[in-house]
């Protein structure tokens, strides 16, 4: 058999593939817990139930809170149903005809099983013509396998930056009169669908609401706000250099509609790729659940001060807990910069009819290029 091309320590390649029952799979979002990938091929059916039976064994397909896995077949299933039974949150079988997935990681051929840390860097690259037997070896490591928290043995911190006092309180209540008068529009995500990105809406992954701000003297006090005190940090201590910004919304999460956002990150999309920093300024604190949970860095939690922000990449896989009581308001802009802009003008042509176009006109600009902060 050929040697896999993934050393163990590298971080692996992501793919977007579907599994034999339809459902949707991105292994980026899968990062945060451990993830086994067990290459099954074309092979002796036997044989391959007898190397995945220590996964079946390990992994709970009604949960994926802690290690997630998903077996690659190179030929279609017998009976769809008997897999589809078997499938969860924890478990699922992915279709790979064309062998694109397994040739990426070395399997193509030569089934095998990898199994990845919770930032998805390959930790175990076992063939099945192990010498010491690959399901014998795949059971005594996933049985050893620590909690997501203890994944690497010292306590993880997320590359978060907190920085306290960016918005006025007075401008905070403002905010929250406003919306609490104006009320907010069903807020959904980006999603590409055949080299297209458009936005969808789907309460299972997002429930959160949104109010545009459109006056131009409530903007201009937003952005000079940020100016002063927030883009100074951001420089100091991520070194990116911020002149515009993305978005000027006031976002509610409210617990009577069970608002959260499911684990994401801000750039994928060809619309969203312009997208350097995340920004997320709290209006309000009388509310229980509804924090930043980084499930790369485990499960712990993060939240701004009121009238704080929390700054973190665009980059990083990220989710807001449910919340439990009241209402949490928050203003969540992007921050990038003129070569994320001309990014962003060009992404233009990959929207979907209907998505609003970037127009570099400046009503995004925060500051010039070669201005002070």
């Amino acid at each position: 058999m050929s040697a896999s091309p993934i050393r163990l320590g590298d971080p692996v390649p992501w793919f977007g593939a579907r599994t034999v029952t339809g459902a949707s799979v991105d292994l980026h979002v899968d990062a945060g817990r451990w993830v086994v990938l067990a290459f099954a091929g074309a092979g002796d059916r036997a044989q391959a139930a007898r190397e995945l039976a220590p996964i079946l064994a390990a992994v709970r397909p009604d949960r994926d809170d802690r290690i997630v896995a998903y077996v690659v077949l190179a030929a279609p299933p017998d009976a769809v149903g008997d897999l589809a039974r078997m499938s969860g949150p924890g478990l699922a079988f992915i279709a790979d005809p064309d062998d694109a997935i397994a040739e990426r990681y070395g399997a193509k051929g030569a089934p095998r099983t990898l199994v990845l840390d919770p930032m998805l860097r390959a930790v175990a690259n076992i063939a099945w013509d192990h010498q010491g037997g690959h399901a014998e070896a795949l059971r005594g490591l996933l049985a050893g396998l620590p909690s997501v928290d203890e994944s690497c043995g010292v306590t993880l911190t997320a590359p978060a930056l907190i920085v306290p006092r960016v918005f006025d309180f007075a401008l905070c209540d403002l905010l929250v009169g406003l919306y609490d008068q104006m009320g907010g529009e069903d807020s959904g995500f980006l999603f590409d669908q055949h080299g297209k990105t458009a936005t969808v809406i789907d309460h299972s992954l997002k429930r959160r609401q949104d109010l545009v701000i459109a006056v131009p003297e409530l903007r201009a006090t937003l952005r000079e706000q940020i100016v002063r005190r927030l883009l100074p940090a951001v420089e100091r201590y991520f070194q990116f250099r911020a002149t515009r910004m993305d978005r000027y919304l006031v976002s509610c999460y409210d617990s009577a509609l069970g608002g959260h956002f499911f684990r994401h990150r801000d750039n994928v999309n060809a619309g969203a790729q312009h997208r350097r920093f995340a920004v997320s300024i709290n209006l309000n604190g009388d509310y229980d659940g509804c924090d930043l949970i980084f499930p790369e860095f485990g499960r712990r939690t993060y939240r701004a001060p009121v009238a704080g922000a929390v700054v973190f990449s665009c980059g990083a896989l990220h989710e807001v807990t449910p919340i439990r009581r009241g209402r949490r308001y928050a203003f969540l802009p992007f921050l990038y910069g003129e070569g994320d802009a001309e990014l962003r003008q060009a992404n233009n042509a990959r929207l979907r009819q209907g998505e609003t176009h970037y127009a570099a006109d400046g009503h995004d600009r925060l500051v010039a290029a070669n201005d002070p902060l």
